[in-house]
C-alpha cells in the first residue's frame, strides 16, 4: 500500500480472502470480545482458511501465552497452534533481547505471556527492584493487577534502568464495555518517573518485524478494529488493511481518520474476508457506493439512500469517501451526526 493519502475505501473484484495469502488478525473486537467469539467470526475464519487462506492472530495483548491464546481459539471452533499466535510480548522480548547480552534478568510488569516470551529469548523474568534487573518491561496484566507493581518499575526505572512496553493501547474491549488497557498503566509509571518506554507492539515497527518473521507471509491482510493500532501499523508496514466495525472504532471515528488511520477496506464484521469489496465511484462531487450517495453541502455530510434495502455498509464507504477527500491530509471535521442517524451498522 503507498503511503499517499487515501482518499476512499478500496474496491476489489478478488473475494480478499483469494486476494491475500495471509490475514494478520487482531483478536480483541475483532475475533473475541471479552473471550466470546464475534457473531460470524469462526465461520468465517474455518471457511477462508478452507480456501487456502493462512491465518496468524497478532495481538498486543501481552497477558496470556500463545499456547493460551491457540487453547482458547481452539475451544471457540477454530483449531489453532500456538505457532499461528503473535504476540506484543514476543516483540518486546526480542526488542529487549537486540539491546542485553542472553541471562540478563527483566523485571517483568505484567502476566505470563511476558514471561515466557522472555524466557524464549534467553532473558531472566525477576519480580522486584532489589533482584538487580537489567531492564523493565511492562505488558496488561488483566484487572487485577496489583497497584504495589507500578511502584516496583518505578524503583528500578529511577535508578537508570530501560524501561520497554508491549503495547501503549488505551483501551481493551470487553464484555462489558471499554476498560483501561496497558497504555493507562504505563501512563501511571510514567507520570511516576518522568521516563519513557520503548514501546514494540502495533503500531510500531517492532511488532511488524515480529509478525514477519514468525509468519512469513508475501501479501499479507492487516485486520482489525482499531485505528491507532493495526490500521496504523498497516500503514507504517507498508501492507493493506481491513477495518472491521466489531471493536473499539465506531462510524464517527472512522469518518474523521487522518491519512495513517484510513483502512483499505471497510466492513461490518469478519464475513468481510469471502467477499470482493465494492468500489466507491465519484461524480460531480458525489460518491456512490451501492444504493447510497455522499457528498458534503453546507458544512456537514449528507448522504442519500439511491436504492431500497441499500447494505448500511455500502453507505459508510460512500461517507468516507466523501469524508477523507474534502479532510486530505488532515482530519475530517464535518458535522457527521445526521448523515450516520440513518445507517444502522
Amino acid at each position: 500500500m503507498s503511503r499517499q493519502s487515501r482518499t476512499r475505501p478500496a474496491g476489489s473484484e478478488q473475494r480478499l480472502h483469494e486476494a491475500y495469502d495471509t490475514a494478520l488478525l487482531d483478536l480483541d473486537g475483532v475475533v473475541y470480545a471479552g473471550g466470546r467469539a464475534i457473531a460470524h467470526a469462526v465461520e468465517s475464519l474455518l471457511a477462508a482458511r478452507a480456501d487456502g487462506m493462512h491465518l496468524a492472530y497478532v495481538t498486543n495483548n501481552a497477558l496470556r501465552t500463545p499456547d493460551a491464546v491457540a487453547a482458547h481459539l481452539t475451544e471457540l471452533g477454530i483449531p489453532t497452534e500456538a505457532a499461528e499466535v503473535i504476540t506484543s510480548a514476543q516483540a518486546v522480548a526480542r526488542l529487549i533481547a537486540d539491546q542485553l547480552p542472553a541471562g540478563s534478568r527483566v523485571l517483568v510488569i505484567g502476566g505470563e505471556g511476558l514471561r515466557v516470551a522472555l524466557r524464549e529469548r534467553g532473558l531472566v523474568p525477576v519480580e522486584s527492584a532489589e533482584d538487580d534487573p537489567a531492564a523493565v518491561v511492562q505488558g496488561y496484566g488483566g484487572p487485577d493487577l496489583a497497584w504495589g507493581r507500578f511502584a516496583e518499575a518505578s524503583y528500578a526505572i529511577a535508578r537508570g534502568v530501560p524501561w520497554f512496553a508491549s503495547n501503549t493501547d488505551l483501551t481493551i474491549p470487553g464484555t462489558r464495555g471499554i476498560a483501561p488497557g496497558n497504555g493507562a498503566a504505563v501512563e501511571v509509571v510514567r507520570i511516576a518517573t518522568g521516563a519513557e518506554p520503548q514501546v514494540a507492539g502495533k503500531p510500531l515497527p517492532p511488532m511488524h518485524r515480529e509478525t514477519i518473521l514468525r509468519t512469513g507471509a508475501r501479501r499479507p491482510l492487516v485486520v482489525g478494529d482499531r485505528l491507532d493500532t493495526d490500521i496504523e501499523g498497516a500503514f507504517n508496514g507498508e501492507v493493506d488493511s481491513l477495518l472491521v466495525m466489531t471493536g473499539v472504532t465506531d462510524a464517527a471515528q472512522l469518518l474523521r481518520a487522518e491519512p495513517k488511520y484510513r483502512p483499505t477496506y471497510v466492513d461490518r464484521d469478519l464475513r468481510g474476508l469471502l467477499t470482493g469489496q465494492p468500489e466507491v465511484r465519484e461524480q460531480a462531487g458525489l460518491f456512490r457506493c451501492g444504493g447510497w450517495q455522499a457528498g458534503v453541502d453546507g458544512g456537514g455530510l449528507v448522504l442519500t439512500a439511491v436504492q431500497e434495502g441499500a447494505d448500511p455498509v455500502d453507505g459508510l464507504r460512500a461517507l468516507c469517501a466523501a469524508a477523507w477527500t474534502h479532510a486530505g491530509d488532515g482530519a475530517c471535521g464535518l458535522d457527521a451526526e445526521k448523515a450516520l442517524a440513518g445507517l444502522a451498522l
